[in-house]
């Protein structure tokens, strides 16, 4: 899936998007503004690396953190709603994971929750990608966070 497609599929549905990035550090947001003639259907993007900043970014609760830890489905809901409630933005995709190196038999290196929300409501799931190394997780993160918007998109026609 490209960014050029999920642009495409955001103008055809008349809806604006909104990224919250964590292990990404907004290449998300990169990737769909790279594309000339973006700034019709992309928002606005929360680079929200530290734990205080998916906090008073986007109103992930010190509880959800502390209960869960931040690479966890719940967390990357709360930050894909907080982004949406926060954006002028029809929907709005969420990344948190482990890119590496490091990780631990809990929480292995390449693993990524996704976060998606729109008016309907929010849902989540975890790919383990594995450990690929940094950069390739990142990458993988990215395609994967496109594909959601793309699926999501399509079915918001």
């Amino acid at each position: 899936m490209s960014a050029a497609d999920v642009l495409a599929a955001a103008r055809a549905s008349g809806v604006q998007i909104t990224a919250a990035e964590s292990c990404t550090g907004g290449m998300i947001m990169a990737a769909l503004t790279e594309i000339a003639g973006a700034s019709d259907v992309v928002d606005r993007g929360f680079v929200t690396y530290s734990n205080a900043a998916k906090t008073d970014m986007l109103g992930v609760r010190p509880a959800t953190l502390d209960a869960y830890g931040a690479v966890s489905e719940e967390v990357a809901r709360e930050m894909a709603a907080g982004a949406l409630a926060r954006a002028r933005a029809g929907i709005a995709v969420a990344v948190t994971g482990i890119a590496g190196p490091g990780g631990s038999a809990h929480k292995p290196e390449g693993r990524v929750c996704f976060g998606l929300a729109t008016a309907e409501g929010t849902q989540s799931e975890t790919v383990d990608f594995g450990p690929l190394g940094r950069a390739e997780v990142r990458r993988a993160t990215v395609q994967h966070a496109l594909q959601l918007l793309s699926t999501a998109l399509a079915h918001h026609r």
